[in-house]
This record gives structure tokens, sequence and C-alpha cells, in this order.
């Protein structure tokens, strides 16, 4: 049945005979699913939207109450978005997806394409629908493919693994992450219609709360045998990626434990075992992995001339960016880089300070994150400590490599200076990006209208340049994230020997092969100076703070009643939370 190790033996035979049984009910659930059509598939999804629309309350409410976060917390909405909402919209645009593919049509009809700098072939991904354009004005989002991939071959191998019928994947092994609650569910999906291979999902120990919640939404999935969760430590990830009859991995965690799986303990009696499988490139994982494994990310502040409100309302932004969900987020911004040229860079540190402090505390909640805080406090003394968190100022000629290097995945944020200003300045904070920072997953750059005008063309050679798998433009890479038709990972080139922030792609509801990356661009500034008498050429939006601001007022209600609105629809939840918006 399985290829044995010697972890086994933290296992009983009961547990082993239960995971040997619900694999053994998968490779069923697979053959089944090999024979359904693209609309039964479809149709099947219509299922899941319902349960998942049913226990949305539920969800958030548990996951909000595991995370330390009572009934009346400013950021309890947070769980709503980044829960139930975001596998709704995931599920709406598959569904789309599929249906457009049972009727013969590509994914891509009715989308627009285009080219960006680099012989690369450009996806218009956001917004596709009436509903997103008018409540998420102001926000778009792109998937740039692989140079040399034409409109035309875009087009056509839209859909992956469902432009063909009969084609049977086998049984991947899901290792789900343990910080936002829709990611094991998001990868499950992907499983299922970019791979055609059934899911076991292992749950991380901090999501056991949510079990009885996903075997709820999920019911619909797990019936006919597509979808088995389990709960358990190392010994049954060990047990579970060793196991023969799985065909496939995949983990969204830290890249610690990625090399655990592929190449062996890196210390303790098997480390010079691990080290040798290494030297000679004999992996102890003998299927394919993919994974997404989080690194530090930049927020590139590019100088302009930026009014009181702008430095204020970026200043929040940016807090956001680091202490949504407490710090422990893969794609949480860690590094700030301005230039020390700025005539607004000790206005903006002020503002920074000022926000970061502010912002509602939480609990540090994650396993290790206290640990991490304090090797931060350690390497870097003299941080600023505000509330329950940590800020680093980099001065002239101190050592910026551990915070450059460390993914904290704690309340954690850094500032470093750059010199120059302009293009030099955009160009020279895109080499540090790329060359000084840990991992690719995403990238974060706020630049006011004027600035971006002035460059022309040298900004968007700049994006090109700067090689993550997202890059928000005046948003964060967390928009790319919850947008389900954009796509989510590493930037492409990562190997097994050196896996960064991971390897392959997940999200990607439009199923669009030879993925580069996405690109998401924002209003810089919100409503009402989103206007076009008052913006200077930006972008309008009808937000006048988005709800997954941390210093939103009322983000908890708002960030509810989208989601109660994405479930189930109703003109009065829509305008009950727009009014609730525009308090915020």
């Amino acid at each position: 049945m399985t290829q044995q190790t010697a972890v086994d033996t933290d296992l009983d035979e009961a547990q082993r005979t239960a995971l040997d049984a619900d694999i053994e009910a998968l490779q069923q659930g697979a053959r089944t699913w090999s024979h359904l059509t693209v609309g039964q598939r479809a149709t099947l999804l219509r299922a899941v939207r319902a349960s998942v629309a049913v226990t949305a309350a539920d969800w958030a409410g548990t996951a909000a109450d595991s995370k330390g976060l009572d009934a009346r917390h400013p950021l309890r909405g947070e769980e709503w978005l980044s829960g139930p909402y975001s596998v709704l919209g995931a599920l709406d645009a598959y569904i789309d997806t599929l249906a457009k593919l049972a009727e013969g049509r590509s994914p891509l009809d009715g989308v627009t394409i285009g080219r960006a700098p680099g012989g690369r072939t450009r996806v218009s991904a956001f917004p596709l629908t009436g509903l997103d354009r008018f409540l998420l004005s102001g926000f778009s989002g792109e998937v740039w493919l692989q140079p040399g991939i034409t409109p035309n071959a875009a087009r056509a191998d839209a859909g992956l693994a469902q432009r063909t019928r009969g084609g049977e994947g086998g049984v991947g092994l899901v290792l789900g992450a343990g910080n936002i609650t829709s990611i094991p569910v998001l990868d499950v999906l992907y499983e299922l219609l970019a791979h055609n291979r059934v899911a076991l999902l292992k749950v991380n120990p901090t999501q056991d709360a949510l079990v009885p919640v996903y075997e709820r939404a999920l019911a619909p999935l797990i019936a006919p045998g597509f979808l088995r969760i389990v709960r358990g430590g190392p010994a049954v990830g060990a047990y579970l990626t060793a196991h023969r009859d799985l065909v496939h991995v995949h983990i969204t965690g830290s890249a610690a434990t990625f090399d655990a799986i592929v190449w062996g303990p890196s210390s303790g009696p098997k480390a010079g075992a691990t080290t040798r499988r290494r030297r000679e490139n004999r992996p102890l994982l003998k299927k394919p992995i993919t994974a997404e494994l989080g690194g530090v990310s930049p927020i590139i502040v590019v100088p302009g001339e930026w009014s009181a409100a702008d430095l204020a309302f970026q200043a929040e932004h940016i807090a956001t960016m680091r202490l949504q969900n407490c710090g422990h987020n893969c794609i949480a911004g860690q590094v700030v880089i301005i230039s020390s040229e700025w005539a607004q860079a000790e206005q903006f540190r002020a503002a920074l300070r000022r926000a970061y402090a502010s912002a509602p505390e939480r609990p540090i909640w994650y396993p290790g994150s206290p640990s991490r805080m304090q090797q931060a406090a350690e390497h870097y003394p003299d941080a600023l400590v505000l509330a329950d968190r940590l800020l680093i100022e980099i001065d002239e000629g101190e050592d910026a490599a551990a915070l450059q290097t460390t993914e904290y995945f704690a309340p954690v944020l850094g500032v470093v200076e750059l010199s120059g200003t302009g293009q030099e300045f955009l160009d020279a904070a895109v080499a540090h990006a790329n060359d000084e920072l840990q991992g690719t997953l995403g990238a974060n750059l706020i630049i006011d209208p004027a600035t971006e005008k002035s460059l022309g063309t040298g900004f968007e050679r700049a994006i090109a340049d700067l090689r993550y798998g997202t890059i928000a433009i005046n948003s964060w890479t967390a928009f790319g994230f919850i947008t389900p038709t954009l796509t989510w990972g590493a930037f492409p080139g990562n190997t097994l020997d050196d896996v960064g922030s991971g390897i392959g792609v997940v999200h990607n509801a439009l199923l669009l092969d030879g993925v580069e990356r996405s690109v998401v661009r924002g209003p810089f500034r919100p409503f009402p100076r989103s206007l076009p008498v008052l913006n200077g050429g930006g972008r309008l939006t009808i937000l006048p703070k988005p709800p997954w601001f941390v210093s939103a007022r009322t983000a908890a209600a708002v960030s509810e009643g989208l989601t109660r609105f994405r479930a189930r629809g109703g003109i009065v939840t829509l305008v009950r939370t727009l009014l609730q918006a525009l308090r915020a």
C-alpha cells in the first residue's frame, strides 16, 4: 500500500488504516471525476457554492474566534474577506470558466488581451463583471504570460485540464496553510480544475477548529469521493507525502518545511544523509511537488509631491500591508524602500509611525511568531516598539541583511533608504528588491499619478523588470490573492534545490497556461479625493477607504455585508453595505 518511512512508527495501525481508507475512496472518486462532463462539473460547483454560502457566518466566526478576535473586535471582518468571500468569488469565476468550456468557447471569450513589455501577452483578468467595475472601481488586474506566448495561443490553451475529457489525474495531497482559511479550499479547487486531481487535504493544526466547517461547506465534493479532509501533525504529513498512491504534493508553508519534505531533515542524526542527497541531486520525495512559500515583500515608495492627506492615507495603506492578520501572511509587506532625497521623507516617516502605532491591537497568535519578533528585536535593538509591533528604521551604515532576508511572519516592519529620485530611484529600488530581498512572491509599489505620468514608458519597463509573481501598484498584493481570475505564486524559475517562494501557481480561475505574473493596479487617492477635479489624472474609486484597511472604522460590517451579498445577492444588503463603507 505505501512506501514505509521511519516516521510511520509515530502513527498507530488505526491511524494508518484510516488514512489508507481515505486514499482508497479518493482513488475511486478520481475515476468518477474523470467521467464527468465539464457541464456536470459546473453543476457540482454550484452545489458547493450553495453550501459555502450557508456556512459563511459560521466559517468567519470560527476563524475569528480561533485567532482571538472577540465579537466586538474591529478587525473581525478580515475573516469574512479572507475566508468565505474569497472562496465564493473563486467558485463564481470557475463556474463561469466551465460554462464557457461546456459551450465550446474559450474562457477568454470576451476578455481583453493585449501586449505587455518584452514580447509578453497581457490578459485583462479583472474586472470582468459590471458589479466588480462598480464596487471596486479604480482597481484592475492583468495576467502577464511568459515571453513568446501569443494572444492566439493564450486563447487556445486556456482551460488547462478541463479542455480534454477522460484524463484521470489521480489523487493529490494538499498540505493546507495555517494562516488564511480560504487557502486550503482554493488549493483543493485548483487541484480539481487545473489538473483533474481529486484531493486529500491535510489541514494545518492551527486550522483544526475549521474542519467541521470545511466538511459542511465542501460536502458536495466529499460525498462522491472527490475530497477527504484529515487532521494531523508532522508524522501524518510524512506518512502521506511518502504514500505511493498519492501522485502529487502541493504545500503552502515555509521553505524549511518544503526542504524537509523534498530532501529530508536538516538537523539531527539524518542531516548528513540529507546533505548527501542534495549534493547528489537525489530528492527523498519521488513525486512532483508545487508550493507557495512566502518571502520578504518590498513596498517601493516613489517620491513625489504628496498632500498631507496623501501621506496619511498611504501610511495607513502600508500599515495594513504589514498588520493584516497580525502580519501572519506570506504576502505581508515587510521592507519599505524610500528615497533619501525625497523632500517629504521625514513627513512620510512620521505619518507611517502614527499609522503603524495607532492600528488596533490584536493577539500574536501564529506559532513561532513571538520568537521571530524577539529575533528581530535582537538584530535591531534600536527598533521602535509601537504597541504590540516593531518598526525598524535602518540608519545609514546599519546592516539591513536580517530584515531583508528573514520572513518574520509577525508584526515587524522595516524602512530602508536609497538615493535618487524619479526614474533613477525607481530603477534602483527595483534592482534592490530583486537582488537583496528574499523571495519573489509579491511586490508593492506606491506612486502618485503625476509622477507616474512623468516617467512615461520607463515606468512600465520598471514593472517588467520587477521579478515577482504578483505586483501591486497603488494597491496591496493581497488584492491579487483575493481576485480569483488573477494568478498566485512565485515568479517562475525556482527549483527543488533553490525553491525560493515556491513553484507553480494557484487560483488562476481562467485556467491560463504559461503564466509569468499578475499585475494589480489601484487608485492612489480614495473617494472623494479620487474625483477627477481633485485627482490629477489618477483612478476614480467610490471607496473612501477600502474595507481591508486596518484603519477602516466600519471594516467588520462592510466585510460581512460584502460576503453576504456575494453569497445571496439582495439590493437591500448591498445598499446597507455601501452606506457602511462611506463611514469607513
